[in-house]
């Protein structure tokens, strides 16, 4: 007579804990990442241009938004404009900054902003508008 002990037994169910755990790490992997996915979050009304496109920026870029009510973004976190000189000087000068501005922002309001920039040594620029349709 033979006895079957513990270890020769066949498999009969299927452990699910493994596959729980690994689901969870991909969610959270998946909610991580998916803040840096979104682009341009602030809702502004962008100015509109004829010549306005979209052009993919390959170099390192920044994108600062001011809001209708003068806030300032960079890259959908509030700041000052001292905060946001602070935050510059630890940039690269190759550095290409997105401007985009609600379209009754005032003038002095963006020109405050790129001369925050420049004071930076950040000299490269990119003005986002959308397209008359």
């Amino acid at each position: 007579m033979k006895l079957i002990d513990e270890d020769d037994r066949e498999i009969s169910e299927i452990n699910m804990t493994p596959f729980v755990d690994i689901i969870l790490v991909v969610l959270i992997i998946f909610l991580a990442t998916a803040t840096f996915i979104v682009e341009g979050k602030i809702p502004l009304k962008l100015p509109k241009a004829e010549t306005g496109e979209s052009k993919e920026i390959k170099q390192k870029k920044i994108v600062l938004s001011i809001k209708k009510d003068g806030s300032v973004y960079l890259n959908g976190e509030k700041i000052s404009i001292k905060t946001l000189r602070d935050r510059l000087k630890k940039l690269s000068k190759k550095t290409v900054v997105v401007l985009r501005a609600d379209k009754n922002v005032p003038f002095q309001k963006v020109i405050t902003v790129i001369d925050a920039c420049r004071s930076e040594g950040l000299e490269k620029y990119t003005i986002e508008t959308s397209k008359i349709e």
